[in-house]
């Protein structure tokens, strides 16, 4: 008898866990490890990149006259500063319209200042935040690589089978993160639906300015704790190149 999937209660990754918790979805823990998964995800064309990358003889080049660790800490520190501003900055104009809708709304009542509310700008300054993480994320891993192959051959051989795994892994990462704004959707929906059928038995004249309005806040909070959550993931093989940076230090 085929054993079924094992529910995750606690374990798996913080941006699972957090999404899961938001939609309502059980997830499980999958029976297979990571190399078996890993054999699944990659193609023959990846497979033998990557074997000629584990194999291959790697030559170290000098980077410069600041130390390799130190230059990737800083480069690091800086672009996660940038992208974590980008998500807990201004938002754009038409969420910010969008929102002063709502307020005007709900002075005329419940059911109309949830009526002018759509999820169409918040998916799109979801992907476009999506699209600077990628590209800025691309660009340091490839600054830490460089600075990765300055150290010696065996660091400069970790540097290119990163390479090769980013290329690999690369439009699998796409698809599966792609999934985020549809699952932030369907919670969207939730807290608008659920503010249309609570309002009308405790709202009236004297609030109605907290319901119709409150749920959007708890979405937009909800959203932010999403984003800081893929960036935490986007950045862990950043992060294990600083540590092979730091461990190579010289």
């Amino acid at each position: 008898m085929q054993e079924p999937p094992r529910r995750t209660g606690f374990s798996g990754p913080p941006l699972v866990r957090l999404l899961a918790r938001l939609t309502d979805t059980t997830f499980y823990e999958p029976r297979q490890d990571v190399p078996n998964r890993l054999s699944q995800w990659l193609g023959w064309a990846d497979a033998i990149a990557l074997s000629s990358a584990l194999k291959g003889n790697s030559s170290s080049v000098p980077s410069g006259l600041q130390p390799p660790a130190e230059a990737g800490k800083i480069e690091y520190d800086r672009v996660r500063a940038a992208l974590e501003l980008a998500i807990t900055g201004n938002e754009r104009p038409a969420t910010a319209q969008q929102e002063a809708r709502l307020r005007a709304a709900a002075r005329r009542g419940p059911t109309a200042s949830t009526a002018v509310v759509d999820y169409a700008s918040y998916r799109r300054r979801y992907v476009l935040l999506q699209q600077s993480m990628e590209s800025s994320i691309a660009t340091l891993r490839g600054r830490l690589r460089t600075l990765l192959a300055s150290i010696s051959p065996q660091a400069a051989r970790l540097a290119v089978v990163d390479a090769a795994m980013e290329q690999a892994l690369s439009e699998r990462e796409f698809v599966l993160f792609a999934d985020i704004p549809k699952s932030l959707e369907a919670h969207f929906e939730r807290l608008r639906n659920g503010a249309e059928q609570t309002i009308p038995a405790t709202g009236g004249p004297s609030s109605p300015s907290v319901g119709p309005t409150e749920w959007l806040t708890v979405f937009k909070q909800d959203m932010q704790r999403v984003l800081f959550a893929e960036l935490d993931t986007r950045l862990q093989p950043v992060e294990a190149l600083l540590a092979a940076l730091h461990e190579g230090k010289t």
